[in-house]
């Protein structure tokens, strides 16, 4: 085995032949076994091999082996070493490029940051030299590699994909990223789905009508439409709120949200009450029924929708209370039994849904020789006209306490919730106005409080709004206010809280195992 010192002639002899170094080929094939020596001598070999690699073809696999076997050395210098020197020997053996891009994704897993960062610049400098050949190296190891090297493969795509510009990342390139992504989302985690939604929808071909659409139907197919909801089984629930989170931003007027729409109405929204949260302190069913309010917008039509409507209409029960007997009956209302706390934030998304579902099927609340119908509006009036004492009362106390604040003063924690509550309330004062005409009407439109505004108004409007739904006599709107004031203010989580905003695009879970995810696409 060749000494330091060897190693040394060995490099002046190759160097001064110039284009006849393939003449020294036992100079060559000493160096190649100098990566069994010490720390010194493989270093240097790892050089050596890179620098005269290209004039000894018939030697290409041992050389290529050899310097693969200095990749994994146990002594980081030297891995740093022989991974510099890998792009070089890609330079002038472009056939060995995909294998090489595949042990540099498994030298992604180290824990040393320069040697991780030095990994990272070596594909990146493969993928400017042959990316899609860099690509098949690193899709090898996210489809057959361990859960480490996985992992930390899919994360270097999907941060450091966008970075090339698009001379490299061409059409053609794009689609096998597409169809190399749909292999791997066969069997995925939760969180390997949300970073491979962020590799899918940076690509520029995802930023086409036909694009969106085409990642919607991949989001469904992963969401797994074809089972039945599982309100209690946190891993069904997690993935559905996390396929549907993905998909909201694409709906638009020429993508529809339908089919989400469908697999919402027919199993989940009827579910609703016993939808379990995924993590200490989250409120699911109010981010689930935000999803549904946010879909409503772009499905045109549903299939069987009045019994869609019907399964809507359940959960509407469920948190829009008819009137304890004491209200209802304000001659012997001296009981001082609790009122039904009223879920604000709820109930401004199932009636938003009805809101605009209901125009497509006015026959759902309006149909004079349908006893069934008749009763259902009878019942919805009762349960409108409670609920919109109840936000009245609320809307005034909260106008009192926000009166003439100027938006930048309207900072602290507090402050944001009633601003919150306010918009909530407001939106559940108009829609109720409108559903409680004869026949129920779906004109007004508003804008969903989660949603950011263009500017925040600079205070409150102090004067009242009317609603005619609140009118009743003198001693039903004391009792009216006197339960309410029991249950309109700092309410618990689920009226409002600082949970009421809309979740961040692209914002992930917690994976809970790849299991779950399986066979989805």
């Amino acid at each position: 085995m060749a000494t330091l010192e060897e190693l040394y002639q060995y490099y002046e002899v190759l160097s001064d032949a110039k284009d006849k170094a393939g003449e020294h080929e036992a100079g060559f094939l000493a160096i190649i076994a100098s990566v069994k020596g010490d720390a010194k001598e493989k270093r240097l070999a790892s050089q050596l091999i890179s620098r005269f690699f290209k004039y000894f073809p018939q030697h290409m696999e041992k050389a290529m082996n050899a310097q693969l076997d200095l990749c994994e050395d146990e002594d980081v210098n030297i891995r740093k070493q022989a991974i510099k020197d890998l792009p070089s020997i890609c330079k002038e053996s472009p056939e060995n490029l995909p294998r090489i891009a595949d042990v540099l994704t498994q030298l992604l897993q180290t824990d040393d940051s320069t040697e991780h960062n030095l990994v990272q610049i070596a594909l990146l400098n493969l993928m400017r030299s042959d990316i899609k050949g860099a690509l098949q190296g690193i899709f090898t190891q996210i489809i057959n590699g361990d859960d480490t090297v996985r992992e930390k493969a899919i994360k270097f795509l999907s941060v450091r994909l966008k970075s090339l510009g698009e001379d490299l990342v061409s059409a053609k390139i794009e689609e096998f990223i597409v169809e190399e992504s749909k292999k791997v989302l066969q069997d995925v985690t939760a969180d390997e789905f949300l970073m491979f939604m962020t590799i899918l929808s940076g690509l520029k071909c995802m930023q086409t009508l036909v694009g969106r659409q085409h990642l919607v139907d991949i989001i469904s197919q992963q969401a797994g439409f074809d089972s039945d909801f599982e309100a209690q089984d946190s891993d069904c629930v997690d993935r559905i709120v996390s396929c549907t989170q993905q998909a909201i931003p694409m709906f638009s007027k020429n993508v529809h949200s339908t089919k989400f729409m469908s697999y919402y109405m027919d199993q989940v929204v009827g579910k609703i009450a016993s939808v379990a949260n995924m993590e200490e302190g989250e409120d699911t069913k109010l981010e689930v029924l935000k999803q549904l309010a946010d879909m409503a917008q772009w499905c045109p039509e549903l299939e069987n929708l009045p019994g869609k409507l019907a399964n809507l209409y359940t959960a509407i029960k469920e948190y829009m209370p008819i009137p304890p007997p004491e209200v209802v009956d304000v001659e012997k209302s001296e009981s001082t039994s609790e009122a039904p706390a009223l879920q604000f934030s709820y109930v401004e998304c199932l009636l938003f849904t009805l809101h605009h579902l209901g125009k497509k099927c006015p026959e759902f609340l309006s149909a004079a020789d349908n006893a069934e119908v008749t009763e259902r509006m009878k019942d919805f009036k009762m349960r409108l006209q409670y609920f919109a004492r109840g936000v009245a009362s609320y809307i005034k106390q909260l106008k009192t306490d926000l009166q003439g604040k100027k938006p930048e003063k309207l900072q602290s924690d507090e402050d944001k919730v009633k601003l919150a509550a306010y918009k909530t309330t407001t939106n559940i004062q108009q829609i109720i106005k409108d559903l409680m005409h004869v026949p129920p009407s779906y004109k007004v439109q508003v804008k969903l409080s989660w949603k950011p505004a263009a500017a925040e108004p600079a205070a409150v409007a102090t004067k009242r709004p009317s609603l005619d739904s609140n009118k009743t006599t003198p001693k039903a709107a004391k009792v009216g206010a006197a339960h309410m004031d029991r249950v309109m203010y700092a309410p618990p989580t689920g009226k409002f809280s600082s949970k009421a905003g809309s979740a961040p695009v692209g914002a992930g879970r917690r994976g809970r195992g790849r299991g779950a995810w399986r066979g989805r696409y």
